[in-house]
């Protein structure tokens, strides 16, 4: 008689959270991770996936997308996006602000086989539209009602998301009084803030970074852009090594404009590696450069991460950031039963930045399948 729902056979198993990096069996139960070991018979289990020759990996984790389709510009649907390239678990970095919260979460969050978690934008509108700055006025940072939603949705709302740019998004008049705004619900509310930081209405990143406390997250760490990590001279910051040593986290935030080889192999090159990868998968990024979150990984194992170390930050890392390293990000009996079987191809790859610059890899990480909730996933016929 079967004791587990689903057995996966055969793979070689890489747990950052766990240090494990062997060849393992890992047998779902109850939507669950139920047994981990070297040889578990498939006799046990009602239905077994095989994994020989893939890495098996906990379900990757990615902090920085925008999911809220049919209602912002940057929307996209988040299972063939995302949850289809190993990617179990997201966080929609602020498409959704106060006045738009309670239609993404009935109708994407609730609908959707991804486990998704939102940063609230401190603008109430959220992103609706590129012809429309969700801060050139000063009106729609409301911090009071962004407070209320937070407590209608708690159980969702993971932090504050501002962005800085200026002109498109922030009018001059408003400078950095949304990332003032942005600071006071994160406190009240004993929440992290999620900073876009790119050609933000301020003199350098400094000025920015002087706000962020622990826990906080400054995403786009290696656009090309003004207000960017390195200073004139093609340093890293001291304000962004003195943020690290706080607490602040970095992550990439790829897309399709903030991620650039040169800005990020001189910061690689004098020791400072993001604290996560994220894709910032949106409408304008999912079909280049940007792609999936294993092109993102991909990426930085050209730049010199081992496997391991590129794969905790998509997993450990970033389920430590959220607050829900042991339910997610790992597949340590008990956890919750997400899982992505993953192909290191070898070739040569064409990987391009944000502005156009190619490297050539000689390794990519695909994803062969994904297991949700310990069931393997099946997209629909829409998808």
């Amino acid at each position: 008689m079967a004791i587990y729902d689903l057995l996966v056979k055969g793979g070689t198993l890489i747990d950052p959270a766990q240090g494990i990096h062997a060849p393992r069996d890992i047998a779902f139960a109850g939507g669950l991770v139920a047994a981990v070991a070297a040889d578990i018979p498939t006799s046990q289990a009602a239905g077994v996936v095989y994994a020989d020759g893939l890495f098996v990996t906990p379900g990757m984790i990615d902090l920085h997308v925008h999911v809220f389709e049919g209602a912002s510009h940057l929307g996209i649907p988040p299972d063939p996006t995302c949850l289809a390239h190993g990617v179990t678990t997201v966080v929609d970095a602020g498409s959704a602000g106060a006045d738009t919260f309670e239609g993404f979460r009935k109708y994407v969050i609730e609908v959707s086989a991804t486990r998704i978690y939102a940063q609230l934008n401190i603008s109430s509108q959220g992103m609706l539209s590129p012809i429309i700055g969700e801060l050139d006025d000063l009106k729609w940072a409301n911090v009071s009602r962004a407070l209320q939603t937070i407590e209608r949705h708690k159980d969702l709302i993971l932090g504050i998301k501002v962005r800085l740019t200026r002109d498109s998004i922030v009018g001059e008049a408003a400078g950095l009084t949304p990332l003032y705004r942005a600071r006071e619900a994160a406190d009240a509310t004993a929440l992290p803030i999620m900073v876009h930081p790119t050609d933000a209405w301020c003199a350098s990143l400094d000025d920015v970074l002087a706000v962020m406390k622990p826990r906080d997250i400054l995403t786009h760490t290696y656009h090309g852009h003004r207000t960017g990590i390195l200073d004139e001279d093609g340093h890293v910051r001291r304000a962004a090594w003195e943020a690290r040593a706080r607490g602040v986290i970095f992550d990439v935030g790829h897309v399709a404009g903030s991620f650039n080889w040169q800005v990020c192999e001189a910061a690689l090159a004098q020791g400072f590696p993001p604290s996560t990868l994220s894709s910032d998968l949106h409408a304008f990024s999912v079909r280049g450069p940007s792609f999936d979150l294993p092109t993102t990984v991909s990426k930085f194992l050209h730049l010199g991460l081992s496997l391991d170390d590129a794969l905790a930050k998509v997993t450990a890392a970033p389920a430590q950031v959220i607050g829900m390293a042991g339910r997610i990000g790992t597949l340590a009996v008990g956890a919750w039963g997400d899982a992505a079987l993953l192909a290191l191809e070898e070739g040569d790859f064409a990987l391009v930045d944000c502005h156009g610059a190619v490297r050539h890899a000689r390794q990519r990480l695909v994803t062969r399948n994904v297991i949700r909730g310990g069931h393997v996933y099946a997209p629909g016929p829409a998808e």
